[in-house]
Parts: structure tokens; sequence; C-alpha cells
């Protein structure tokens, strides 16, 4: 085997996401097992949406987890830049080769026109998708409307006809195929000149020495526009393998609505890195000796990529705590558990810093701060069911309210006590209710309790995951309780 480099390619969008550790650790666990190298690289041209905080807090996730790189960012190497926004000029370049080859061409249609052809299409039943209209211009005349400085995007030339066969590692003996003709002509580079992920992916790949291409089965279908883009620069074409996406315990994919993603819950809420490590190996992996706890070092030692099942791993964070309590009980000296404990994330003076305004009121004792300030030194509180029902409400009023609740939050953005209180006191006259009566149950979801410190302060030092796993906690135990009569 040639030499092995494979990559970490996350989007600075949003907080570490569990899946991006999850397919980070597989791909560092192949290249280690073959002596190879792992290059971080940031996919960050959504500038509308991309973080310096967001990219931060991925590296920082990703060595919490233990996980390291040969190439990125923070430490430089030969292949850099590492962030995508500062390689512009380079996929511009790119972009030149595959329109003067004619695999490429410039598009000139304006938001108006394609918003009204998928209204066209909407109404008739078709697919969506480009209808190729400048893909008839002349070169020429293409040529001289972007020398006029008109607006543009510039699209790849799909075929038109036969198939496209998607040759993955773990789809060997039942590849992925597509017919040519439902794939639109995707776009490469926007009209403010930065590249889509497909262009800057694949040149990136490329550029790069990425021998092995291990991501998401998500990304199977837009597989068949890279190939059409490795045939077009007449690069070699890396080894491609999906992994089955991380599900929810319905087998849909794994979100934040369902289960905490972000790796920040899991470091908040007391999870021991190589715990999480070990429970990620076991979505679509099993050891030989069939043993369910090991370390990252014995993994490596035997993981073979091919090996990996598709059934779809569910990630059950009962497996997990369990998983978890194991390595507490089992696998950390008492010495190093103490150690462990001292340095939670819930125990250090920034965090402290912020629950001692909320809790100085309720003090009488210095001992009554533990009191106090329980429900933000634990991952899970368990309500009195009662609790969670206003005076005059019910069980079917309440869990509608908090559904509603649950969905909001999962999009609320920043997650500030202005920006919450804002946002649901708009959701209590929506849905023609008090607020007492919709701010009672989030109350007792997030604390635990009818009596806690002000609401939106709580939430906001406790953090989006804590919250939303504490209100899903809540509902499956309300929907499943039978009030007494």
């Amino acid at each position: 085997m040639s030499t092995v480099r494979t990559r970490i390619p996350p989007s600075p969008t949003g907080p570490p996401h569990v899946g991006t550790a999850y397919v980070a650790l597989f791909s560092i666990a192949f290249a280690r097992k073959h002596g190879g190298k792992v290059v971080l690289r940031i996919e960050d041209t959504d500038q509308r949406r991309s973080r310096p905080e967001h990219e931060r807090a991925i590296m920082e996730g990703l060595r919490w987890l233990g996980l390291t790189w040969d190439e990125g960012p923070d430490m430089g190497g030969p292949n850099g830049p590492y962030r995508q926004s500062e390689r512009g000029e380079i996929y511009r370049e790119h972009v030149e080769t595959l329109i003067s080859s004619g695999h490429a061409y410039p598009c000139f249609c304006t938001a108006e026109r394609l918003e009204k052809m998928r209204q066209e299409q909407k109404k008739q039943g078709q697919n969506f998708g480009y209808d190729g209209l400048c893909r008839q211009l002349t070169p020429e005349e293409a040529q001289t409307r972007r020398k006029s400085g008109e607006s543009h995007v510039v699209r790849l030339k799909m075929p038109r006809q036969g198939m496209t066969v998607v040759p993955d590692l773990l789809r060997s003996t039942n590849p992925p195929s597509f017919q040519n003709e439902t794939m639109d002509d995707q776009v490469l580079l926007k009209s403010d000149g930065m590249p889509t992920y497909h262009l800057a992916n694949v040149v990136d790949d490329h550029l790069m020495g990425i021998s092995h291409v291990i991501r998401a089965e998500e990304w199977i279908s837009s597989t068949p526009k890279h190939l059409v883009l490795y045939e077009a620069f007449g690069w070699k074409i890396p080894v491609f393998c999906h992994l089955p996406l991380l599900r929810n315990q319905d087998k849909s994919k794994i979100s934040k609505r369902r289960n905490p993603t972000s790796l920040e819950f899991y470091r908040r809420a007391g999870f021991l890195p190589e715990a999480l490590l070990n429970f990620l190996a076991l979505m679509g992996w099993t050891m030989p000796d069939g043993s369910e706890v090991f370390s990252f070092d014995q993994f490596c030692e035997v993981f073979e990529l091919d090996q990996v099942t598709l059934g779809g791993p569910v990630f059950n964070m009962d497996k997990l705590r369990w998983l978890n309590g194991k390595y507490i009980r089992e696998v950390l000296s008492p010495e190093e558990l103490l150690k462990r404990v001292s340095g939670m994330d819930c125990l250090q003076s920034e965090y402290l810093e912020r629950l001692l305004p909320m809790a100085r009121e309720r003090m009488e004792t210095l001992s009554e701060f533990f009191q106090v300030a329980h429900p933000f030194l634990v991952d899970r509180v368990h309500p009195e069911l009662s609790d969670l029902i206003p005076k005059k409400g019910n069980k079917k009023d309440t869990l509608k309210a908090l559904k509603a609740t649950l969905k909001l939050l999962a999009s609320t953005d920043p997650w500030t006590r202005e920006k919450l209180e804002t946002e649901l006191r708009a959701q209590a006259e929506s849905m023609q209710c008090k607020t007492g009566d919709l701010f009672m149950p989030i109350r007792v979801s997030v604390s635990g309790s009818r009596q806690s410190p002000p609401l939106f302060e709580m939430m906001e030092a406790l953090g989006r995951d804590l919250c939303l796993q504490r209100l899903r906690e809540a509902m499956d135990r309300l929907h499943a309780w039978r009030p007494p009569t």
C-alpha cells in the first residue's frame, strides 16, 4: 500500500459535532495503523455561518478526546494554507482550467430566473435542478459577458447520458450507481468568488495528497460529481469510504433535537473522553475478541477500514453511560479518578464565577452552595412529574408546549438570556398561553424543581445541549407517566 493520507475536514458553522469526532476517529485510526499522516482542514467557505470560535472549539474538542493530526492550521505543514477561505486563488485557477478545457461554464442566470425555474419544476412534479440554459452559450459569448463584469457563477458540465458507478470500499459488492441525466450541473464557484464544497473538496484532497476519503454516507450522492471533476482534471481518484451515519433510537439521523450532538455537552456533563472515544469506535466496528472496553491504541492495532459494518449504528445514551461507568469503576485508579473529578469543567473557576451571582441570593451558609447549584453541577435532574404540569393545565398541553419549545430552542441563536427571553415570550404569545404556564414546565425540566435561579440566566449558564437534553428526558418521562386519579 502506498503512503496513507487521510483528512479531518470540519466546517466551523457550529459547536463541535459528535459526528465529526466519529469520522475523525476512523480516519485517524486507519492512518495510524498504516503509518500514514492525517490532515486537519477547515472547510470554511460558508462565510456567513463560519465562526473563529467554532473553529477553536472543534480543535479543542478533538484534542480533548485525544485525537491528533500531523498537518493543520494550528501547526502548519507543506500543503497549506489549511483553511479553505485562504485558498481562494488556488480554486479560481483550477476553475479557469476547467472552463478552458470545456468541462465547466459560466452561468449568468439571475436568482429570479432560478426561482421561477424551480417553481415551474415543482408545478410539473419534476426534480429540482438547473436546466442548462447557459450551457448553450458559445465560449466567446460567455467570455465577453464575463469581461463586462456581469455577475455569474461557474457550473460543472455533467454528462447527460449513461450511468456513474461510485467505487466505495464498504460497498464493493453492490456499489451505488446514479443515472447521469438525474444530476444537474453543480455550481463550482459562487458569484462572490468562493468555491462550493464540491470544488474545494476535490482540489484540496488532490493537492494535499489524500489517499483515502473517509466521510459519512450522506456524501455518496455527491460523489458522482466529484468523480467527474477528477476525470476532468486528469487526476488519480482516491479510495472512497463512506461510513454509516450515526442514528437515533428510531433509526433517524442523529440530530440535536433528539440527542446531544455537541462534544461540549459530553465534556460539560462529565463523560470521560476515552470512554466516549471507545463508544464511537463501537459504532460500526467490533473488536476481533468481542471486547467492549479498549483503548485508542488497542483499537488502532487491529482496526481494518474495510471491516466496518453498514448496519446504521444507534447512538444509545444508556449504553454510553454504562461504558462511562465501567471506565470510572474499572479503568481509572482512585488517584486518577480524584484528578478527573477535581478537573471537571463544572468545577472550574470561570464556570463557578457565572454561578455565584445566582446562587448567593439563595444561600445562608457556604455549604448550601452545592444544594443551590446542584442543577449546574450534574448532567441529569429528576423532577417530580406532577411539577411539570401547571395548576390549571394538563399532561397533553404540557407535552405539546415542551415539544414546541424543544424545536424553538434547537435553533435559537445566540444562546443568551436576552435572546432566550425574547424567543420564549414570543412562543407563549403564539401559543396563546400565559408565560407562567410555559415557563414553569421549562424551569422544572431544566432545573429539576419549581424553585430555581432566574430561568433565562440559568438556561444561558447551562448551555443549549444540556437544556435540550433535560427537556427531552422530561418529555419522555412525562409521556409515559399516568397522573394519579
